[in-house]
């Protein structure tokens, strides 16, 4: 039988450990290309490519709107649409930490480079009291995020 117990996971976006992370999937990594397509031909011939852009990941980021992070990532993101030329990338860490049930831990990281926002933080205002209008969403996409667990 085996067995996962996760908890304590940590976000990092430029050595800043976020902290004011909203309900749900407060952290949300995906990589939206496939590493390697196929394609078989004529006489059962198949051809393997390695998609260079299977190594992107799109992560989106859930905080509390206002709170200090949101004022860090809104600054970031300032940043970068003033003067894109000289946006200094961002990097980033996703640390998940799993526990086997015997207090074995396995780190489960993603360490991601060269990162851009990728769109703008919307708004909502909503009478019926909706909580997702007190939370900024922002939407990340990393050139390399390499998963290792150690």
């Amino acid at each position: 039988m085996s067995t996962s117990l996760t908890g304590s996971d940590v976000t990092i976006i430029n050595d800043r450990i976020l902290a004011d992370l909203a309900d749900g999937d407060c952290v949300n990594l995906d990589p939206p290309n496939e590493l390697a397509t196929v394609k078989t031909g004529k006489n059962g011939n198949v051809i393997y490519a390695f998609n260079e852009t299977g190594k992107e990941v799109t992560v989106t980021i859930r905080v509390l709107r206002g709170s200090a992070d949101d004022k860090y990532l809104n600054g970031l993101m300032s940043s970068m649409k003033a003067n894109f030329s000289s946006f200094v990338l961002l990097t980033g860490e996703f640390i998940k930490k799993v526990g086997d049930g015997e207090g074995n831990v396995t780190r489960d990281t993603y360490i991601m480079s060269g990162g851009v926002f990728t769109k703008n933080v919307g708004a909502k205002n909503n009478v019926e009291g909706d909580v997702e209008q007190s939370v900024s969403i922002y939407e990340l996409k990393f050139a390399n995020a390499p998963r290792t667990l150690t």
